[in-house]
């Protein structure tokens, strides 16, 4: 039984919701660049890492090669430059040993409402946490000039699971890779996982090889998915590293990877049909001889209307090739006993079904953010510049790329929210709001057509259809704008003495 303690008020500056790797980055930049400033990290999970302490699923790994997913002033140290989710986390937890961030950090901390004031220019938090020894449940109170959130874009206590007819009929077991059973042994066993997405392609390799190998493991998928086959290891990377130093090898590795990444992405979505051949050919190399490429490998859609998958070093094809994995393409009519019945009637015999399907999408853990007393629906919010929200002040939110590594954008996001914060203090502004024109034309954010993108529209913001208002996927673009200028006439600043917002950053006065 837990008892509820109301504590004092704190204040910061700034607050960080989320430790995962945008989290540890903001604070690593504003620590740094902002040393004036109070701020603290609250995090709501037991330990930081954020999705690489959450998900356990064997072979959890990075789709994205850690130069340019690894934070752009710590040098990624290992080998592997395509790298399992251990390694992420001792990158991560290195990164908080040597800048300090202990003291900042405070787990078990979850936000669970945010009011806005203008009238003293305040966010209060609502903070919930509970003691791990003695379950004694807590209500803090902190209350922060500005709000950034790190916590990601989806639910973390739930994975997507679809309602298939007849589950409570199998007699094996379910699971879903977001909640990875510590006690699962899947040595010997026949494996069904539902799904061709990053998930399914991780797992398929994963649970065919080691000491606890499967049986067999079947990749069930509706809809194929482009994959590509990709080194592991970055021989050019270790060549750099071993002739211009450590930092300086790390830095021109990462500008390579940063543009080979762009040039790739841009090259399969300006040539489609071009790019769909060169990977369907890569494929047929990879698989054995007669393999229906154009019925388990031709996506319906072009290259990067999704995601493309990664394998490192070809290992999910050389699953299928070497008889340990298959791939059936085929809708679930149900589940049966033994496993589970295909629209076409075959059945597939399982002792365990892996539902990879996906993510449930939800922004700042779903928590009530209120504006002078209003709470604010964020699918009717714009955003700007990427990182801003219309209507909502003094609030950042990171948010990184799809179609590339993630924390390439939190860096720029982090470095504008630094031009931001000093910009203001110079000016003597407290406030600062985006205010999108009239009539803007309202589009999703997220340009995917991937299940989870789509089924998450709805409780996502929106973009506008040119900039500062679109949400660009391009480092190259998001660099020129997000080093731009700071200030522009979508920003309306204020003061908490005389409360009149200003446009572009001109003085206010009062009134």
């Amino acid at each position: 039984m837990t008892t509820e303690v109301l504590d004092a008020v704190e204040e910061f500056d700034v607050v960080i919701v989320g430790a995962g790797i945008s989290g540890i980055g903001a604070a690593t930049y504003f620590s740094r660049e902002l040393p004036d400033k109070s701020l603290v990290v609250l995090e709501a999970r037991d330990d930081i890492g954020g999705t690489w302490d959450l998900f356990r699923y064997p072979g959890i790994r990075s789709d994205s090669d850690l130069h340019t997913f690894g934070y752009e002033f710590k040098p990624w140290r290992h080998e592997a430059a395509i790298a399992d989710a251990p390694l992420i986390k001792e990158y991560l937890q290195e990164t908080v040993g040597e800048n300090g961030l202990e003291h900042l950090i405070r787990l078990r901390h979850r936000v669970v409402r945010s009011e806005w004031s203008s009238s003293d220019s305040r966010w209060t938090l609502t903070v919930r946490t509970t003691d791990p020894a003695t379950g004694e449940a807590r209500t803090k109170t902190v209350r922060a000039g500005w709000v950034f959130a790190a916590t990601g874009y989806y639910r973390y206590d739930e994975g997507f699971s679809p309602e298939f007819p007849g589950r409570d009929d199998f007699e094996g077991r379910v699971v879903h890779p977001q909640h990875w059973p510590e006690d699962l042994d899947h040595s010997g066993k026949k494996v069904v996982v539902i799904g061709s997405g990053a998930t399914a392609i991780t797992l398929v390799p994963a649970l065919t090889t080691g000491a606890g190998a499967a049986r067999h493991v079947t990749m069930l998928q509706r809809t194929p998915t482009y994959i590509m086959a990709l080194p592991r290891v970055d021989k050019v990377a270790l060549a750099l590293t071993k002739l211009l130093g450590e930092k300086r090898g790390y830095a021109v590795t990462r500008f390579k990877n940063i543009w080979t990444e762009h040039a790739i992405v841009k090259g399969l979505r300006t040539f489609p049909k071009a790019g769909r051949a060169l990977i369907r050919r890569e494929n047929i190399k990879r698989l054995p001889k007669g393999f229906d490429v154009d019925k388990h490998f031709n996506p319906p859609y072009d290259p990067w209307d999704q995601r493309l998958c990664v394998a490192p070093n070809g290992d999910f094809f050389d699953a299928i090739r070497e008889g340990r994995a298959s791939v059936v393409t085929d809708a679930v009519a149900r589940f049966s006993e033994r496993g589970i019945v295909l629209a076409s009637g075959e059945e597939l015999e399982a002792d365990i079904i892996v539902t990879a399907t996906g993510l449930n999408l939800r922004l700042f853990d779903g928590m009530p953010i209120v504006v002078d007393g209003r709470q604010v629906d964020i699918a009717d919010a714009l955003c700007y510049r990427g990182m801003l929200l219309s209507g909502i002040p003094n609030w950042a939110m990171a948010i990184g790329y799809t179609t590339s590594s993630w924390t390439l954008k939190v860096s720029l996001m982090c470095r504008y929210f630094i031009d931001l914060v000093r910009h203001m203090d110079a000016r003597g502004y407290d406030t600062v709001v985006p205010v999108a024109p009239p009539g803007t034309r309202r589009r999703p954010v997220m340009d995917l057509q991937a299940g989870y993108a789509k089924r998450g529209e709805r409780f996502l913001p929106k973009q506008g259809p040119e900039k500062p208002w679109r949400m660009a996927m391009s480092y190259p673009e998001d660099a020129k704008a997000l080093r731009g200028p700071v200030a522009d006439d979508n920003l309306r600043f204020g003061t908490r003495e005389a409360a009149v917002p200003t446009p572009g950053g001109r003085r206010a006065t009062r009134a």
